[in-house]
């Protein structure tokens, strides 16, 4: 008899010791980028004994596992990522980071965790399962195109005689009510590209800036312009956030410098848009440094494209879970995040989705507790049992049979 919402959730609220134990093992100990050997040992020892095939990765410490059902069927993916952050932990918890500079500050340990716990479930059940379930934990997703890594190496075709045909991710936030399940069809977050310029004035003393050409008053005048440029040519509707987040010219107060730099992000919600954004920001530099008699070296450094959600597997996402967590639980996003996510190179060629699973702390409102990427983030753990059932719910409904 297949399980029912309530006994799947159930089962995983019975295991949640073993799912907050692994997280805060991964919580400890995080590392940083697409080569985590500590994390990637963790990973492989929750999947020993488990009636797993275990490969991991050539070029980063990705792990991937394969699940066979009882009967021949599609193959489905459950991602989870396992890298940290850059930064500093102070949010004094007793499982704080032991590592100097680094910290699970956007919850990846928090998703391998229950990722694993699906897995325990999952296995449990497959006699339920006509198909297959693939595990994918990767490294990288921070700023690293470990998704991309996996993918070029195979991820989808990891069952040769079914290739991956749908996929579900979860992502944990304090931005939104403990235990809620938050999720949009299409445009779920934002393509995210990097860009950096180089004003070439000519350098002279500070007493004659008519004897110079002066790249600070010009780099100043291209950052007004870029704000400008979003609002008067950027359709709200098809919107664009483009920041200037690093300006640096100068060594000391009575000279001026040969050149000024600046960096920062564009986030866009469609391909269109993307392209025409970069091409402004490149234009409006080159024109304003012209005006000037100068020139602005522009450099695009292409970031994650932008994740978009199948309307279909969001709204069954929606009603599974409010099947498993009641109606209260299941949030249509009005709009998207400006944040960007390597899942989306999964769902360019899959169709899935990508949720948010609420973990804003007792006791304050989601906009209050400091948000995911914070050195003070605290998750609250509670619904991560609710997290693992939905895992583990998505792959039983797509391999019903």
């Amino acid at each position: 008899m297949p399980s029912s919402p309530s006994d799947l959730l159930a089962a995983a609220y019975s295991d949640a010791d073993r799912t907050i134990d692994l997280r805060r093992r991964l919580h400890r100990q995080p590392e940083i980028g697409l080569h985590l050997p500590q994390t990637q040992a963790a990973v492989l020892e929750a999947f020993d004994g488990l009636p797993v095939t275990v490969t991991t990765g050539r070029s980063t410490s990705s792990v991937v596992a394969v699940l066979r059902g009882a009967r021949p069927g599609p193959t489905y993916l459950l991602r989870g990522d396992m890298d940290a952050l850059p930064v500093q932990e102070d949010t004094g918890l007793p499982f704080a980071s032991e590592v100097p500079g680094a910290m699970h500050a956007c919850g990846h340990d928090t998703h391998v965790a229950m990722l694993l716990g699906a897995a325990r479930l999952l296995a449990e059940r497959r006699d339920e399962l006509a198909g297959q379930v693939v595990f994918m934990v990767q490294p990288g997703e921070e700023g690293f195109h470990g998704a991309r890594y996996m993918l070029e190496e195979g991820l989808l075709d990891v069952v040769p005689e079914a290739p991956v045909s749908g996929a579900f991710a979860l992502h944990i936030s304090t931005s939104y009510s403990s235990g809620t399940v938050n999720v949009r069809p299409g445009p779920m977050m934002a393509a995210a590209d990097q860009w950096r310029m180089t004003v070439r004035g000519r350098g002279g003393h500070a007493s004659e800036p008519h004897a110079a050409a002066d790249p600070v008053p010009v780099a100043a005048e291209i950052v007004l312009a870029l704000q400008s440029m979003v609002t008067r040519r950027v359709d709200v509707f098809d919107p664009a956030v483009v920041t200037v987040a690093h300006i640096e010219a100068g060594s000391t107060n009575n000279v001026i410098p040969d050149t000024a730099f600046l960096e920062g992000t564009i986030r866009t919600l469609s391909p269109e848009r993307r392209a025409d954004v970069v091409a402004a920001v490149q234009r409006v530099a080159a024109h304003v440094a012209a005006a000037h008699e100068m020139a602005a070296e522009f450099v695009h450094v292409e970031g994650y494209p932008v994740t978009v959600n199948d309307p279909g597997v969001a709204a069954q996402t929606l009603e599974t879970a409010a099947a498993l967590l009641g109606p209260k639980a299941s949030v249509l996003m009005p709009v998207p995040m400006m944040g960007a996510e390597d899942f989306s190179y999964v769902l360019q060629r899959v169709p899935g989705v990508m949720a948010f699973l609420g973990a804003c702390p007792p006791g304050l409102e989601p906009g209050e507790a400091p948000a995911n990427h914070s050195n003070l983030v605290v998750f609250d753990e509670e619904p991560l049992p609710a997290g693992v059932a939905l895992y583990a719910q998505m792959a039983l409904q797509a391999l019903a049979g």
